[in-house]
C-alpha cells in the first residue's frame, strides 16, 4: 500500500525550520518523499487552523490510499484534527502537539493585550520563519476556539513525542490526551518545546512507528 507522508510545521514557523529540514533530509536519505507545505500560505496575517486543515487536505493525492501526517506544535494539533476528519489518514506522529493551545498562550499575553487585540483586530506576532513581527488577525483566536481535544475520538494509531521540560505546551497536555485514548503512544523526551537536542531519538521513533526502511 502506498503511503503519502506530509510534515506540518508549527505556528509562526516555516518549511525551513530546523526540524522540518532535518526530518526532510532523513526521508530523502531513505528515498521516501516527504511533502512540507508552507502553512503560512503567503499570508500569515490571515492564518487559522481551519485554513491549515483545508490547505493540507488539498495535498492528499487520490492515487494514495493512505496518508501519514507528522506535525510539530500547532502543526501537530492541526494533524490531529485532520486525522479526525479524513479517513485517508492512517497514522499520526505529533511532536509537542499544541493541545490546549489557547489556554496556554492567551494568559501569557495578559488581559489588556488580549482586549487590545480583540478591539484592533490585529496583533504583532514574531514570526520565526520570517525573522520579523507580522500582524495576526484575531480571527485566529475565534477559529482556534472550536478545535477542542474532546472532539478527537477516532482511534487512529498516534505517536506523541513531547519534551518533559516543554515551556510552551506543558507535557501534562499530552499526558491527559493519551490517558483516555489507548491508541495513543506517548514518548516523553528530555527536552524543551523545540526538541532540537533529541532529533536523533525522534527520527528513530518515527522510523519504527511508520515502519520506514
Amino acid at each position: 500500500m502506498l503511503t503519502q507522508y506530509i510534515y506540518l510545521h508549527g505556528f509562526a514557523s516555516s518549511p525551513n525550520s530546523h526540524k522540518a529540514q532535518n526530518i526532510g533530509d532523513r526521508f530523502a536519505q531513505i528515498q521516501t518523499k516527504l511533502k512540507i507545505p508552507d502553512l503560512n500560505a503567503g499570508d500569515f496575517s490571515k492564518l487559522t487552523i481551519t485554513r491549515q486543515i483545508t490547505q493540507v487536505a488539498a495535498e492528499f493525492s487520490n492515487d494514495f490510499t493512505s496518508v501519514t501526517l507528522i506535525g510539530s506544535s500547532l502543526g501537530g494539533l492541526t494533524a490531529a484534527h485532520l486525522g479526525q476528519q479524513y479517513l485517508q489518514i492512517k497514522r499520526l506522529v505529533i511532536l509537542a502537539p499544541a493541545f490546549g493551545f489557547l489556554s496556554h498562550w492567551l494568559p501569557k499575553l495578559g488581559n489588556e493585550e488580549l482586549q487590545h487585540w480583540q478591539q484592533e483586530k490585529y496583533m504583532m506576532v514574531y514570526h520565526y520563519g520570517e525573522e520579523r513581527s507580522i500582524p495576526l488577525s484575531y480571527d485566529f483566536v475565534t477559529d482556534a476556539a472550536q478545535y477542542q481535544e474532546k472532539l478527537l475520538q477516532r482511534p487512529i494509531p498516534t505517536l506523541i513525542l513531547h519534551g518533559k521540560k516543554d515551556e510552551v505546551i506543558p507535557i501534562e497536555a499530552s499526558r491527559d490526551f493519551a490517558r483516555s485514548r489507548p491508541w495513543v503512544e506517548l514518548v516523553e523526551l528530555d527536552s524543551d518545546h523545540a526538541l532540537d537536542n533529541v532529533i536523533e531519538e525522534i527520527w528513530q521513533a518515527i522510523r519504527l512507528f511508520c515502519q520506514l526502511p
